[in-house]
């Protein structure tokens, strides 16, 4: 009998019927194979639908396979850490937080930990990345072991929520005598007792084993009091690290105390002890005295009735939550002896010569819930409780508490160490789950995924717009990434009006109108906070029809690109925007945040979708080939990524490729990047009557609307052109090929050996209408020639390209280096010949001992990106006129007047062309009569390159 078709499948029907053809946006699962068996009439499968909006549209993952080369090279070493790593790590904070056992697991730290920079704020953001890119290395490769993993990361969220959504239970794990409650760190638990506890004595004993797990100051093992003022505490570690006990009724200056001599021992039982007789006070750790106070006043009888009687937490907010275990807690209405806390040492309560504590005795045997029998014979029942109060909400999960949401709410200010971008986190994970389920058909991610935005919009459909304008523009802590555009994504699934409300509800008015009016107000932004979301609102525009959002957005990017953009696809310096048209004036060692290149080209290929204006391809093709793929090293490691955060451009510049503290946002952005490098290769028009070859890379698209498929064979860019090859079927279709905005020349095409007519345009696609038939060959010829591009503010300031790859200096000078280009430059403008080819080596080229190499290689070199242009003697065909190369008060220089004619057709074109400038340099008085003729007679006895 045939299984029933799964939901994802009906949907995937659904969505053919209603929009075929459609292509997917985000890969899809192995299951997706039986609906295209099924619906083999339908030519495209849909992962989710694409709009209608779309005039082009992209492949999933699945669809194209990479070819050898530097693409596959690079990835591969992504997919190896990402089969590699223990995914357990990433989930011991989801699971901490929830109360759950972590199975020993060690989170990775870094921002996915409690300490450090990000102060546990971040928690969970790099799990979503993780999720994404197992998703990604799933539809791209098909191999199993990533498809385990990320069940095995959505089962433990599934767990997780539920947990969350109910009273903490305890923790069992094995104890000094039997069993005993673990506080994970990080799940912000502590046992609660009730307020008769300490029995009004005047004469007390407190004795507790404790296994602590960390190393914070300032946890309390137990603390009863009021507030901050009136309480009796015990710390496992104090200021210096060791031991208080302490009583006050007037804060922390009135503190009678008890400190120890030495640390507790990590993940070791240890025994404490407090006894209180008249003015005596005595600590005792391990059965030893090791403080003893004779002058006490204080004691709980002076306390009265105190409303918060804790095991694992302080009265005073800032401390953190004991992290560890408790076994056997016991109060006595008297002070032990001596004899009697040693009794301890080696016997249980109820077997020593103390016997169980007469006022409380709290065992922590195993429970399958959170409340604790009291052993004395007084009832007084203590319950494990979350700081933070809870169940959580319907829907809600993260690895930290709702407190952060909350917090947002009412701030004004920025302040990451208490509130860092919680809807951020959130869409980190929310994007993670969307792709697993397309991944893997897995039910219970999209239950996730859907539960996640309920509950966003059930808390931010109650605010105000005007809280919610203040919220999102708040630096640092209203950031919400791409949360807008992964909501759409699921509202095209689920199709609930309240998610597509939700996301409406993420509109930054000030911005888009700004930009929707093309008012540049970017000056001092936080860039990476800003480039997402203008994604989200193209896909806003394409599910209201609401034109504000694609004008902004448009607009935006027009902002971006080149006006804050350096030569290589990035922007920003340390995070930050600078004026319009400031590129030299930003370069620093903070420059070029990778996250924000990952991010423009997500931006780039959805405004491409709507207008096929090639600026946005040619941008593209920009950034992935050099920022991307010089922000992966090359080298392998189970441990981390390997990716930049920052990509310094300051001279001798050595890239960082474990920044940071690790599990920042730029590793998380680069693991997907690693995954996808294949996402823009090809596009079809929305009815399949074209297909766009944006960039030319080695893979194989498998076309089933057409039956066909089409391999793209090249070493590029170590190879200047392409071979494409039609097989399978025969089809009619127009193939569009990119012309790159600096293919200023020799680009040409020819279809079975004949050459193609037309003329093809740089910055344009060059199109062949044809039916085309299995075994059809497509060579695309992209001449290279050396060119730079000067920084908008300083011109001198320069970045090489040959072809689409930036050239980059090695040399371990922190001063820019000084370049001259023009002594051989080529009739066509080519600057190359200036440069010696470094053999074996392609793209390597040396100039003057400095050795240039491709930006996209991933070394620990010195690198120079942008260099001092000095021409400072007027040469051509590498002969030297002997006469100073005269500059105008802009800068501009004779050789660059000169050589801003090219292409030149042939050496007397040349000659000519510096005839006529030498002319009116001579004129305008910026160069004798005398060194004017010698310049002219050096153009015309020099040999040139073509």
């Amino acid at each position: 009998m045939a299984s029933s078709p799964s939901r994802r499948a009906v949907l995937r029907t659904a969505a053919l019927v209603a929009a075929a053809p459609v292509v997917s946006t985000i890969p899809v699962g192995r299951a997706a194979a039986e609906t295209r068996a099924a619906a083999a009439a339908v030519a495209v499968a849909a992962g989710l639908p694409a709009p209608t909006a779309w005039a082009v549209r992209p492949f999933e993952l699945e669809d194209v396979k990479l070819g050898q080369g530097v693409f596959a090279t690079k990835r591969q070493l992504m997919l190896d850490h990402g089969r590699g790593y223990d995914v357990n790590r990433l989930l011991q904070v989801f699971r901490a937080n929830a109360g759950l056992s972590t199975g020993g697991a060690v989170a990775p730290g870094g921002w996915e930990g409690l300490d450090g920079e990000a102060n546990g704020n971040l928690r969970g953001h790099y799990t979503g990345h993780f999720l994404t890119m197992l998703s990604q290395a799933y539809a791209s490769t098909g191999d199993q072991a990533y498809a385990d993993k990320i069940r095995t990361m959505i089962g433990a969220l599934t767990d997780v929520r539920a947990a969350l959504r109910s009273d903490p239970r305890m923790l069992a794990v094995t104890g000094k005598w039997g069993g005993a409650h673990e506080n994970v760190r990080g799940s912000y638990q502590y046992v609660d007792l009730p307020a008769a506890v300490l029995g009004g004595a005047a004469a007390i004993t407190l004795s507790v084993w404790v296994k602590p797990t960390h190393n914070a100051n300032w946890q309390r093992v137990f603390d009863f009091g009021n507030n901050a003022t009136r309480y009796m505490y015990l710390a496992g570690r104090n200021a210096n690290g060791v031991p208080r006990f302490a009583i006050t009724t007037n804060g922390p200056g009135g503190e009678q105390g008890l400190n120890g001599t030495a640390a507790l021992p990590l993940n070791q039982w240890s025994h404490l002890a407090v006894t209180i007789s008249g003015s005596t006070g005595t600590l005792y750790v391990n059965g030893t005295a090791v403080a003893q106070n004779t002058s006490m006043t204080l004691n709980p009888s002076v306390l009265g009735t105190l409303t918060n009687n804790w095991l694992g937490r302080s009265n005073f907010s800032g401390d953190p939550v004991f992290a560890g275990a408790f076994d056997e807690f016991n109060v006595w209405s008297r002070a032990l002896s001596a004899a009697e806390i040693t009794s301890l040492q080696t016997n249980e309560a109820k077997n020593s010569a103390a016997g169980l504590g007469n006022l409380a005795s709290y065992y922590f045997a195993t429970t399958t819930g959170g409340t604790f029998a009291d052993a004395s014979g007084r009832g007084l029942t203590a319950t494990l409780r979350r700081t933070w109060g809870g169940p959580s909400h319907p829907g809600f999960l993260a690895a930290y508490p709702e407190t952060q949401f909350i917090d947002l709410e009412s701030r004004t200010t920025a302040d990451y160490t208490k509130v860092w971008a919680p809807y951020y986190t959130a869409h980190k994970i929310l994007k993670g789950l969307l792709d697993a389920y397309l991944a893997t058909d897995d039910d219970r991610a999209l239950d996730l995924a859907s539960g996640m935005c309920d509950w966003m919009y059930s808390r931010l459909s109650k605010l105000p717009d005007s809280t919610l304008q203040r919220m999102w523009g708040i630096f640092s802590s209203g950031e919400f990434g791409g949360i807008v555009e992964t909501i759409v994504d699921l509202h095209s699934i689920t199709g609930k009006a309240e998610h597509l409300a939700l996301a409406k509800l993420f509109d930054l008015d000030k911005l888009i109108d700004a930009c929707a009016a093309n008012t540049d107000t970017l000056d001092g932004l936080h860039a990476n906070q800003h480039i997402p979301i203008f994604t989200g609102y193209v896909r806003l525009y394409d599910a209201t029809g609401e034109t504000r959002y694609l004008t902004a957005a448009k607009n935006f990017w027009g902002m971006v690109i080149p006006h804050r953009m350096f030569g290589i696809g990035g922007t920003s310096t340390a995070e930050f925007w600078k004026a319009r048209g400031v590129i030299a004036g930003t370069i620093s060692d903070t420059s070029a945040e990778s996250c924000c290149a990952y991010n423009l080209l997500k931006l780039s290929r959805t405004l491409f979708f709507h207008d096929q204006d090639p600026k946005y391809m040619d941008y593209y093709e920009r950034g992935l080939y050099n920022q991307v793929l010089g922000s992966k090293q090359d080298k392998a490691d189970a441990e981390k990524p390997l990716v930049t955060y920052f990509i310094g451009l300051t001279p001798g510049h050595v890239r960082d490729y474990t920044p940071k503290q690790g599990t920042t946002c730029c590793e998380g952005t680069g693991m997907e990047s690693a995954t996808k490098y294949q996402d823009s290769v090809y596009f079809t028009k929305a009815d399949n009557s074209a297909l766009y070859v944006n960039l030319y890379s080695p893979s194989t698209l498998t076309w089933s609307a057409k039956g066909i498929t089409v391999t793209q064979a090249t070493d590029y860019p170590r190879e200047q052109g392409s071979t494409l090859t039609i097989s399978g079927g025969s089809a009619s279709f127009e193939m569009k090929l990119r012309v790159p905005s600096w293919a200023t020349g020799g680009f040409r095409v020819t279809v079975n050996g004949s050459a193609v007519s037309g003329t093809p345009t740089p910055g344009s696609y060059f199109t062949i209408s044809r039916n085309w038939q299995s075994g059809d060959t497509v060579r695309v010829t992209i001449p290279f020639r050396l060119r730079v591009e000067k920084a908008l503010d300083d011109p001198s300031l320069q970045t090489l390209f040959y072809g689409p790859v930036n050239l980059v200096g090695r040399n371990s000078s922190t001063s820019h280096l000084q370049v001259g280009l023009y002594k051989n430059a080529a009739l066509s403008g080519d600057l190359l010949p200036s440069l010696t080819p470094v053999s074996g080596k392609p793209l390597h080229y040396t100039l003057n001992g400095t050795e240039f190499a491709p930006f996209y290689e991933g070394t620990e070199d010195r690198t120079h990106a942008y260099v001092r242009r000095a021409e400072p003697k007027v040469v051509f065909g590498n002969t030297d006129s002997g006469v100073a190369n005269p500059a105008k008060t802009d800068g501009t220089t004779l050789l660059d007047e000169i050589w801003a004619g090219v292409p030149f057709a042939g050496k007397s074109a040349l000659v000519t062309r510096v005839r006529s400038t030498v002319d009116a340099w001579v004129s305008a008085g910026r160069l004798t009569q005398a060194d004017g003729q010698q310049v002219i007679t050096t153009a015309q006895n020099a040999t040139y390159v073509p």
